[in-house]
């Protein structure tokens, strides 16, 4: 079995994957060392340059500098030199392929897929060449883990996806709000259209032109106290067109407070949709 079996290089600042190699290892245990690599990636600004998380029968090796980190998932047969020695190559190829404006400006993930062939070859390389030929460098970087030790943590540590951190405090998660509103109805689109009609023949009176596209947007998205708005607003429009009297007809008159009764209707009986179950996530 090969001792280095997953290595991703990843941005410090944010974990976002940059690149990964290809993962031919389905067992539980693997995709659980998997899971908490993605956890600890999240958070590799809280640490030194080099660390580890060692498990039973895998550990995890990082190695970090300016906003580049590599890491890999190791057989603990593994030495560390061999696997600091292994990101440190890996980091160099990485850091010589890509510069930092690039790496900063990466916005998805593994934006880099064509690095992927580097780190399998890189992996191979060290999985299937003899250690006695890589003598003189893993001694170098074995004198330098004694300098410079790198932080040891377990697996556990790592590990917030049931709310806990360092030091095992636990995180209380609230669910996200959803404010996601009932489909728009076909009298609801009428609504929209008729106040539409109405802002456009009060283009030059500006309070008019806005309770009307606030009427728009208070049927289109949620808001909070939206009854009281509601109100407020049916209101400030019937008290507009009675301060009209003498510009309009009664029809005119009739027409738009009509509109702003339908629209008010029509808002207060948008609902938001109840939340779908999360199922199979």
């Amino acid at each position: 079995m090969s001792m280095i079996l997953f290595a991703c290089v990843v941005r410090v600042r944010d974990g976002l994957p940059l690149s990964a190699s290809t993962d031919f290892y389905h067992t539980q245990d693997f995709l659980e060392c998997r899971r908490r690599l993605k956890t600890l990636a999240l958070r590799l600004a809280q640490y030194p340059g080099r660390g580890s998380a060692k498990g039973r029968d895998f550990s995890i090796h990082f190695s970090s500098s300016r906003d580049v980190a590599c890491m890999a998932i190791c057989s603990h047969q593994c030495p560390s030199a061999m696997a600091f020695y292994f990101l440190e190559t890996l980091w160099w190829e990485f850091t010589a392929s890509y510069d930092t404006t690039c790496i900063g400006l990466a916005s998805r993930p593994y934006a880099f897929l064509e690095f992927d062939s580097v780190i399998q070859k890189v992996k191979w390389h060290f999985n299937y060449v003899s250690s006695t030929q890589m003598e003189n460098s893993l001694e170098k970087i074995q004198e330098d883990l004694k300098f410079q030790p790198p932080v040891v943590l377990t697996l556990e540590d790592t590990d917030v996806a049931n709310g806990v951190m360092n030091g095992h405090t636990r995180m209380h998660l609230e669910p996200a709000p959803n404010f996601r509103m009932e489909p728009v109805t076909a009298l609801g689109v009428l609504s929209l259209i008729l106040n539409i009609m109405c802002a456009a023949l009060n283009l030059i009176r500006g309070i008019h032109l806005a309770e009307h596209s606030l009427q728009c947007y208070l049927y289109l998205f949620y808001s909070p106290a939206r009854t009281m708005k509601v109100v407020l607003m049916l209101l400030f429009i019937c008290l507009g067109n009675m301060y009209l009297h003498g510009l309009r007809n009664l029809w005119q008159i009739l027409f738009h407070i009509g509109v702003a009764f339908l629209s008010s209707h029509q808002i207060l009986t948008r609902q938001l949709q109840e939340k779908q179950s999360d199922c199979g996530v």
